[in-house]
């Protein structure tokens, strides 16, 4: 039986990215579940998730920050990429290019940080919650 933490997720994932194909949507529900999303509301983590998800399974992000780029330069390079699956996906929002740095979402914890080897936005490894 499902959460009702669970079952908001899924109603978030289907509003954000309706079309979205379902190995996708099971990977974005999974990321969002984690223990370190819990804090945020089902749709931040969802669409923290999501962006994550497409950056890293979809676009030449990883190839850029293994060829030396900075986190900031790779996204910026995948910024078009990013969007256009979200279009595909029938997103409600997007990417925008003027906000590169996004701000966390705005209920976000503090004990949010990012792992030190890593470039932040990948949910499922790249974040830890301070002790």
């Amino acid at each position: 039986m499902a959460t009702e933490r669970q079952r908001r997720l899924r109603r978030a994932l289907t509003a954000l990215i309706p079309r979205a194909p379902f190995i996708d949507a099971e990977a974005i529900r999974e990321a969002a579940r984690s223990r370190h999303m819990r804090s945020l509301s089902p749709e931040s983590a969802i669409w923290l998730s999501t962006v994550a998800h497409i950056r890293h399974q979809h676009t030449d992000y990883d190839e850029l920050m293994d060829d030396g780029y900075d986190k900031d330069a790779a996204r910026f390079f995948v910024l078009d990429d990013t969007n256009a699956v979200l279009d595909e996906w029938g997103a409600t929002r997007r990417l925008d290019p003027e906000a590169l740095d996004e701000a966390p979402p705005s209920d976000a914890r503090d004990g949010l940080a990012d792992d030190d080897r890593d470039d932040g936005d990948w949910p499922g490894d790249r974040w830890r919650e301070d002790d």
